[in-house]
């Protein structure tokens, strides 16, 4: 699991049968400070996120396992958004 920023969406009329329905959204993996870590992806919406939350995704096989029907084709999932985090910050 892993701290991500929504930073925009992705509109496909065309996808595999089990994905018609599904939000589609870009986020950036970012560190405990909230800072870019990592490269933009697309993940699945399974929480109702929107354009600049901060979210927790999930990726590989946990990401196809968080939608209905299991094994969707999908390499990123966004399962939660964050109200607040205490990480303690050095």
């Amino acid at each position: 699991m892993y701290l991500a920023r929504v930073i925009g969406t992705v509109v496909a009329t065309k996808k595999a049968d089990d994905m018609k329905g599904l939000k589609l959204l870009v986020v950036e993996p970012v560190d405990r400070d909230h800072k870019a870590s990592g490269e933009a992806h697309v993940a699945v919406d399974v929480a109702q996120a929107g354009e600049g939350d901060l979210v927790t995704c999930v990726g590989s096989r946990e990401a196809a396992l968080a939608l209905e029907p299991s094994f969707v084709p999908v390499d990123a999932a966004i399962i939660g958004i964050v109200d607040h985090d205490d990480w303690v910050r050095a």
